[in-house]
């Protein structure tokens, strides 16, 4: 039993060696592989799972990620934490499956600070025809003189009572 535990302990210690191994350099490299990134790691098909060792990389350890909603009939936000994100949406979006794209984008940049103002479509899998939901994603970035870290991703849904300005949209 004691060898069971021991070799088991040293798989273990492997596999999370290997994963902060794991360069992801190039995933946060620009603005541009910042935001594809983030887009790509939330999305997949039904059971299929996430890297949310990726997810987390992408963000700055104090970022927050802020959706708007209602709640008692009042429009609210709430203040997640990468891990109160992964722990209340990450088993939904591998039990119904989603992808989530961009569908037009307006990035402003002063040096090392950003604004992503990203137009998305989500569908449950990649053959569906029309989307689940559309919204917007309003995405500050921040470039230390290494890489991009988000530091808060602010999101609200398309509703029918407030739809998304044709100006938001991608041009036809």
């Amino acid at each position: 039993m004691k060898n069971t535990f021991l070799i088991l302990f040293f798989f273990i210690s492997i596999t999370l060696a290997a994963q902060d191994k794991i360069d992801y350099s190039t995933k946060v490299s620009s603005i541009d592989s910042t935001v594809a990134t983030l887009y790509a790691v939330i999305s997949g098909d039904k059971g299929e799972a996430r890297d949310w060792n990726l997810f987390k990389h992408l963000f700055h350890k104090e970022a927050k990620l802020i959706p708007i909603g209602k709640k008692d009939n009042k429009i609210t936000v709430r203040y997640m934490s990468t891990e109160d994100y992964i722990n209340t949406s990450g088993p939904w979006l591998i039990d119904n499956g989603f992808h989530e794209i961009e569908i037009q984008r307006e990035t402003q940049t002063f040096g090392n600070f950003a604004h992503v103002f990203s137009t998305y479509e989500s569908y449950k899998s990649k053959d569906d025809e029309k989307p689940l939901m559309r919204g917007i994603n309003s995405i500050q970035l921040f470039n230390d003189g290494k890489r991009w870290w988000i530091i808060n991703l602010y999101w609200k849904q398309e509703t029918e009572k407030n739809p998304i300005p044709e100006i938001y949209l991608p041009k036809e």
